[in-house]
């Protein structure tokens, strides 16, 4: 079969790859659909991220979808025909933290299309996939292929919702409307916010914000000033997710923060600079997040039922023998929000 391999920064390759039988517990997945994310974009332009780097050629891809093929010995709630979603992560289910409770912070996960471990864990972006049985989640009838790729992202933010607490009637601020910060505002919305606010460096990804549920989206390189007026008697937002990972985004929300206020760091951009006595005299509580557990059931079950609608986060499908096209396309905020490859 083919699949889409990095060899180094700006070297990627449709490649001939092993078709893999599934063991005992394990199935075959005809991958359908797979989205382009954010750390696939590190490795295509520049090898990794932080510390790492890629080592041997790998196969990218860790939100993907497809229809099972083949089952292996002792599975027996899943057939072939099947439609599932594709949990990317296996925890060892051994470790202190899987034994309380925080798999997504096991120490030994193996994630799907990650570099973090050598030998690296091979991605999704291929035409099958062999994985446990339990990381292949059915999915409902009326949910597109390229919507069940979308459910690790999603999934992403749900746990992010789950760091910041109850969010029915409260005042929610969204910095950076790229694809995890425009889920954040499906998440707030979900919760019950009563005002959810949005900014971005551009034009393009806020209008996706506004079809999403923002009550208001802002260009705030086009409008500096524009959450000065939320300072007034010590700040307005109950919870701000910070999704662009960049320190000045953080610091210049601070002050729209009320006291007592919840900040979600969802954003990765490197170490920041933190204003910590402003942070302290108003006893505002930082929170980070990483990954999800069972959140990516409820991802799937969200869009099974209905309750959510992500496809106009959609933005572009290719198929996946043009994936250097459709990493070049999803790298371009002005044109793109998600970008999918299509097997």
């Amino acid at each position: 079969m083919k699949g889409v391999i990095i060899h180094a920064p700006r070297d990627l390759r449709i490649e001939d790859i092993a078709v893999v039988a599934p063991q005992v517990g394990q199935v075959r997945i005809r991958i359908a659909a797979g989205g382009i994310c954010g750390s696939d974009l590190h490795y295509y332009q520049h090898g990794g991220f932080g510390t790492v780097r890629i080592k041997q050629p790998m196969a990218l891809g860790h939100e993907i979808a497809g229809v099972i093929e083949e089952i292996g010995e002792g599975v027996s709630h899943l057939v072939p025909g099947m439609r599932v979603a594709v949990n990317p992560s296996q925890p060892c289910n051994a470790c202190r933290y899987c034994h309380e409770g925080m798999r997504h912070e096991c120490l030994n996960m193996q994630f799907i299309g990650s570099a973090m471990r050598f030998p690296h864990a091979q991605g999704g972006f291929r035409q099958s996939l062999t994985v446990n049985a339990y990381q292949a989640v059915p999915i409902g009838d009326t949910v597109s292929m390229g919507e069940a790729a979308m459910a690790e992202p999603f999934a992403v933010c749900l746990h992010a919702g789950k760091q910041a607490g109850p969010l029915l009637g409260k005042r929610v601020l969204v910095t950076g409307c790229g694809p995890i910060g425009a889920l954040c505002i499906v998440v707030a919305r979900l919760g019950g916010a009563a005002q959810i606010h949005a900014t971005d460096v551009a034009d393009a990804p806020l209008v996706t914000a506004r079809a999403l549920g923002a009550t208001q989206a802002v260009n705030i390189a086009a409008q500096p000033e524009a959450l000065a007026a939320y300072g007034a008697d010590k700040g307005s937002f109950d919870v701000l997710f910070e999704a662009s990972g960049n320190g000045r985004a953080l610091a210049g929300a601070l002050d729209a923060m009320r006291p007592g206020g919840v900040i979600v760091q969802v954003g990765l951009g490197g170490d920041m600079t933190l204003p910590m006595n402003l942070i302290v005299a108003k006893e505002l509580r930082l929170h980070g997040t990483f990954r999800f557990d069972a959140e990516f059931q409820l991802a799937v079950d969200l869009m099974s039922n209905g309750l959510v609608d992500l496809k106009p986060l959609i933005s572009a499908t290719l198929p996946f023998e043009r994936a250097v096209e459709a990493f070049e396309l999803a790298a371009d905020r002005s044109r793109a929000m998600k970008v999918q490859l299509a097997f």
